[in-house]
Order: C-alpha cells, then structure tokens, then sequence
C-alpha cells in the first residue's frame, strides 16, 4: 500500500514509522526544510514542498496512492489537503488530523475527509483498515504493562466464521473482549457465532498477539 503524509513532525513520523514497519510504502510531504529528518525515517520518500501545491501533489503522485493522511499542525492546511486529495486527485481514503477540537466539525466529506482523528495509532490503524481485511492491526498499547487492543475484520472465508465463541481456544494472554458487526458493537458470551466481517477486539500481551496473529492466519 502507498501513504502519502503531509507534516513530518511528531504525529506523521510516528505514523510513517508505524506503516514502514509493516511494508507499506510512504511519502512525506514537508515545507519546513528545518523539519527534514532524512535519517529519522530513512526508508520513507521525502519532499520539501507545500502540501497544498498541486504541484507537490503531483510530485508525490498522489494519484497512485492509496491513502493521503493529513496530518501538519495547521487545520487549514489539512482540510485544504483532504479536498485536494479527494476532488482531484480521487484517493480513495483520506485521513486527516484535527488540531483544534472546535474545528472537528468541518472534518467530513464536504471536504473530501473520511476519517478525522489525532492520535498516531489510531490514525495508522485506520489507514490500515482500507485494506487488511483478514490482518491484525494493533490499535494502541496500554503504557504501564505494554499490553494492546488489537483489531481483525474477518475476511469472508475465514474459518471462524460460524463457530462458537464459546468454542474457541484463544492463545493465552489474550482476551476476546468485542465484536463490532454492522457498526453495532456488543460484549460477545459463549453462544454468540462469529460472521463473516466481524471486527474482533482483543486485549492481548506480546506473546498473545504474536500467536494471535499465527491462529488467525490458519
């Protein structure tokens, strides 16, 4: 998958990082040359330019991305983005980073934005969301014991499908602790049966998550 950031400052090096280490391809857009950290993220393409140009759009082939994350420190600039990003170029998702709360509500479509957010990990979360369908996405890790919510939207031919809660063996140090269906979430007990395209919620150790991921992928 190919991300396209504009903002190379704390939250879009953390999400540039966040999507690195998973193999996505990542583009950064910054106009500030005192804020061009080449070596902070060597692996990410960089450009100095201003992400409301259409020219650095272009530059950075924005057409060819998947997703554009909005992501500076300005609220202008990322709304002018997300516009630019949708009418213009026609991302298919656009994420974009609200700075001000009393701004929240001009985050919508009306300017090309489909999901408004601020932190790091929910935004790469929800970048990954376009297209993980069946991968375990972790979306924030609790600080003081370093376990983690992480995520699965069960692809259509999972073999979960039809089973049992109450049937499966989830490896140790992990908790099914939701399922989110149709936008409804709810606290499953052992007689609900997993569907198709249910998003699972787990907490889950390091350890747990890892043979987590291995459980999932069978």
């Amino acid at each position: 998958m190919k991300v396209t950031i504009a903002g190379a400052g704390s939250v879009g090096l953390s999400i540039a990082r966040e999507l690195l280490s998973h193999d996505h391809q990542v583009v950064l857009i910054e106009k500030d040359p005192a804020a061009i950290k080449i070596p902070s993220v060597p692996e990410a393409d960089w450009i100095l330019a201003d992400a409301c140009e259409l020219s650095a759009l272009h530059a950075a082939k924005v057409d060819e991305c998947d997703v554009v994350v909005a992501a500076t420190g300005d609220d202008k600039v990322n709304l002018v983005l997300a516009l630019l990003a949708k009418s213009e170029f026609g991302v298919t998702r656009v994420v974009g980073r609200v700075n001000n709360p009393k701004n929240e509500w001009l985050f919508d479509d009306t300017w090309g934005v489909d999901v408004a957010v601020s932190t790091p990990r929910i935004m790469t979360a929800l970048v990954e969301e376009a297209v993980s369908v069946g991968d375990l996405v972790r979306l924030f890790t609790f600080g003081q014991s370093g376990a983690g919510m992480v995520e699965i939207t069960l692809p259509t031919d999972s073999p979960l499908a039809g089973r049992a809660v109450g049937s499966m063996s989830w490896p140790t140090g992990t908790v099914l602790v939701g399922i989110i269906r149709d936008q409804h979430p709810f606290a499953p007990v052992d007689d609900d049966t997993i569907e198709a395209r249910d998003e699972l919620l787990f907490v889950a150790d390091s350890e747990g998550e890892s043979a987590l991921r291995e459980l999932l992928r069978n």
